[in-house]
């Protein structure tokens, strides 16, 4: 398993029940967990008094339960610096499971000894743009949603990286790559993070058990003579790390020597020591 365990400013505090109690800077909030089904530690004090609670509801969805919560507030990792704020369907604008792979993008950039130019599909808020361009890389940074983009502006903005080569797209992933592709347009690494299901800017549907394998073997056209990477992520849908690890075997492989990692990735748990885990990631490294 690759563990985020470098953060400072945010924590599992505790989880169980279906639910994980974590702190974001000085914010204490409880979100649903389905991984988290054994009970709560109950000695832990964070379910006492957090300042907000996402509750699910029966039919879908759900709602926060604000306590004492600011409209934004920002954290940190390393150099890097990210604006939260409660958003529908529980989430915050960051997962912080994806610090496992923060780290590997930016040892791979640094330790490139050459220019590198990453691609980031389904970028949401930037932190995998972020790390990239942090480590000397020149990014093109795609989402469908002009607000999530818009979003990671800010991060870079906060993050000290406004003047870095680092282009914004707003645009339906798989029409991107198609266009780039007519281009001849080459990158070294690419990174994506596709949803379970979404829809782009016009309307296109993105089912990822339907869409995710033709995908990923069209973007890996875009990759350059000596590539470096490409990282793939999974969250929500619950995709085995062996399964990404077969859809870059018979790609990214075929293309060029190098090897294939796969784990779940995770997060440390305070109260009990042991390791929530939160979706997974398959990565293809270029032999040197």
């Amino acid at each position: 398993m690759w563990i985020a365990d470098n953060w400072k400013d945010y924590a599992v505090l505790d989880c169980g029940g279906g639910e994980k109690a974590e702190r974001w800077g000085t914010q204490v909030l409880v979100r649903p967990d389905p991984q988290a089904i054994w009970p709560r530690e109950a000695s832990c004090r964070a379910w006492d008094r957090p300042n907000a609670i996402y509750h699910r509801s029966n039919a879908g969805g759900g709602r926060w339960e604000i306590r004492s919560l600011p409209e934004q507030w920002a954290i940190r990792y390393r150099e890097l610096t990210f604006q939260l704020k409660p958003m529908s369907f529980k989430h915050t604008g960051l997962f912080p499971e994806q610090a496992a792979n923060w780290d590997f993008i930016d040892r791979m950039v640094r330790n490139a000894g050459r220019p590198v130019s990453v691609l980031n599909l389904f970028a949401y808020t930037g932190g995998a743009t972020l790390a990239a361009a942090a480590a000397g890389a020149s990014v093109c940074h795609v989402d469908a949603s002009k607000g999530m983009v818009q979003w990671a502006r800010e991060n870079a903005a906060s993050s000290g990286l406004s003047d870095r080569p680092i282009r914004w797209i707003v645009d339906d992933c798989k029409k991107f790559v198609q266009r780039e592709i007519r281009r001849g347009r080459k990158y070294d690494a690419v990174i994506m993070d596709p949803p379970s299901y979404g829809r782009g800017p016009s309307g296109e549907t993105w089912k990822i058990e339907e869409d995710v394998a033709e995908f990923v073997a069209m973007t890996m056209n875009v990759l350059s003579d000596k590539p470096l990477f490409v990282l793939i992520s999974s969250y929500s849908t619950g995709l085995a790390p062996s399964v990404m690890a077969y859809l870059l075997g018979i790609t990214a492989a075929k293309r060029t020597a190098g090897r294939i990692e796969a784990q779940e990735l995770g997060l440390p748990v305070e109260s009990t020591g042991l390791v929530l885990p939160c979706g997974s990631s398959a990565r293809f490294i270029a032999a040197e």
